[in-house]
């Protein structure tokens, strides 16, 4: 496989990453305009930042499946197998988790309380786990880099 096909997987996944936190950005903002009074609702409405955190939400989606589709891939090709581990298992749990909360999307359109509990709760889940898979993903790219001895 050739050099750099080795690091479009975790360079795609620190994206993802930032891409989360941007997302969880617009979605508190968003929650702020339900809090705010009417002068600043006004204000901040034009900005979209419901509809922008929806738009996200379903790139963040796609992206974290063919990234995770793309890791195993790429791990496979490598190696011949994947290589079973925490890196592998919480990556899958985390895109697992990232389908489940853009399935509350539909709830979370008609206002109702209990998805968006649900929905702030799996992401708080899937930035944790992802921030570990972030960091674990660097040794292993680490492990990448180093020759292998003769």
């Amino acid at each position: 496989m050739p050099f750099a096909l080795n690091f479009v997987h975790p360079v795609l996944m620190w994206g993802l990453l930032g891409l989360m936190l941007y997302s969880g950005f617009l979605g508190l903002k968003a929650s702020q305009i339900r809090k705010v009074g009417p002068d600043d609702r006004k204000a901040m409405l034009p900005l979209r930042y419901g509809q922008r955190h929806a738009r996200l939400g379903l790139v963040i989606l796609a992206v974290t499946l063919l990234g995770a589709a793309g890791g195993m891939g790429a791990t496979f090709l490598k190696n011949g197998k994947l290589i079973l581990g925490p890196h592998l298992f919480v990556g899958l749990a985390v895109a697992v988790l990232v389908g489940a909360t853009a399935s509350l999307g539909h709830s979370l359109q008609k206002g109702k309380d209990w998805a968006r509990g649900l929905h702030v709760a799996l992401n708080g889940t899937v930035l944790v786990l992802f921030g570990w898979q972030a960091l674990s993903g660097v040794a292993i790219v680490q492990k990448l880099l180093t020759p292998a001895p003769l």
